[in-house]
């Protein structure tokens, strides 16, 4: 295998648009965009319509529906999404190709982590600057070089960017579920770790609201006559921790109890919030029941329990598509100087949904760096041209044939 010098002229592309490449992805998380703040998202949606008309594709917002939430209160209220984004080349060539990434972060409006800035050892500090806004713009790099490859026509391209990944894709699942669907191999872009390790097997995820509703009692002159949600919740939440250790690879965290209020009132309403992680099928199967038998059994009289939630994206298994794909990419890395491994990881992604919908995909094709979810996260400029080189030539091989896309996708469809 080598380069051929096709692909050469489209890596020298990316090469020499460094600047842009960094720039941009610095000038996105400069703006606040938390996957709920609305006028940070709409800021961010006009940034990227405008950029991504340089492309030689049909973009257009995709009205997202609402999702449900459970305050700490108890109540359940209607929340609305921003739109995504979506991007269409060559809709009805032969090989599709979906490429996705988000544009919320986890730093809600009013942070303190609100710009990027440059560290001694010069890596790049800011929000969303690795998850993933510097995802999207070497994502974007990578297309546009590939535009000028003279077998682009053989491959379509559809780019759905989101604003909710951050808050477990409630949103834009069906969108994800619909595009992995369609097409035969998928790319995302959340960062890779520091030293370039890709993601390779994934657990899957669930998030979950157990509301506990008892009844309000003067703590001193009729205490008896109350049922305290607050301590049901206890019970509940030590239930449910007591999981933990039950069946391998099984996880139960329960991040939050909220309710209550003045010390001498018996509460009457309180929420746990929890998450869990699966391997595989059958462990979400079980979890799922154990959950649930947990929330039909109120663990004092008087109270009454409301599940919401569930799991969110499912177990992404290396089975022998993705570990084709991986490999592929591994050799395509290889053509390029850089030496890719990968390893399992507990964390989730659209790259289950992906997964899940019935396609390969490889989902930590972004910038190295690090310490996201925090206001230390970084990422290292040099990545932002490596892995958009890395994108560009994987598309390159995959429109040569060198990368087999539709075997890819079979296999997928048999372990389904």
């Amino acid at each position: 295998m080598r380069i051929q010098p096709s692909d050469q002229l489209v890596l020298d592309h990316v090469a020499a648009r460094e600047a842009a490449i960094i720039g941009r992805a610095v000038d996105w998380s400069n703006i606040s965009s938390g996957s709920r703040n609305t006028g940070g998202l709409v800021m961010m949606l006009d940034r990227l319509e405008a950029e991504i008309a340089r492309l030689p594709a049909e973009a257009q917002r995709i009205a997202t529906g609402p999702s449900t939430s459970v305050g700490d209160d108890g109540a359940v209220r209607t929340e609305a999404h921003a739109d995504a984004l979506k991007v269409v080349a060559r809709p009805d060539a032969p090989i599709q190709i979906v490429l996705t990434g988000h544009y919320d972060t986890v730093f809600p409006a009013g942070s303190g982590f609100q710009t990027v800035s440059v560290r001694s050892d010069g890596a790049l500090n800011g929000p969303g600057i690795a998850d993933m806004k510097g995802g999207i713009s070497v994502m974007l790099a990578a297309l546009e070089a590939f535009e000028t490859h003279p077998e682009r026509e053989r491959v379509g391209w559809t780019v759905l960017l989101s604003p909710d990944e951050e808050i477990g894709s409630p949103a834009s699942a069906p969108l994800l579920a619909e595009l992995g669907a369609r097409g035969h191999i998928g790319m995302t872009y959340e960062p890779a770790l520091a030293d370039g390790t890709l993601a390779g097997a994934r657990k899957g995820s669930g998030n979950y609201h157990l509301i506990v509703s008892g009844k309000a009692a003067h703590a001193g002159r009729a205490f008896h006559e109350g049922a305290n949600a607050v301590a049901g919740a206890a019970i509940l939440a030590a239930r449910l921790h007591a999981l933990n250790g039950l069946r391998e690879g099984v996880t139960v965290n329960v991040a939050k109890i909220s309710g209550g209020g003045a010390l001498n009132v018996v509460a009457d309403n309180a929420v746990v919030r929890f998450n869990v992680r699966v391997p595989d099928k059958a462990a979400s199967e079980w979890i799922e029941a154990a959950v649930r038998e947990i929330a039909a059994d109120p663990p004092l009289p008087g109270l009454t329990l409301q599940l919401h939630g569930g799991m969110t994206r499912a177990p992404k298994p290396m089975d022998a598509s993705q570990t084709a794909l991986f490999e592929a990419v591994r050799d395509t890395g290889a053509l390029l100087g850089q030496t890719l491994a990968w390893k399992p990881s507990g964390g989730v992604c659209e790259g289950n949904n992906l997964h899940a919908a019935g396609l390969p995909n490889v989902d930590t094709l972004g910038v190295l760096g690090g310490d996201i979810h925090s206001d230390q996260e970084f990422a290292w400029p040099a990545s932002f041209v490596d892995r958009a080189q890395l994108s560009a030539l994987i598309l390159c091989r995959i429109a040569s044939g060198e990368i087999d896309a539709l075997k890819l996708k079979s296999l997928r469809l048999e372990t389904m």
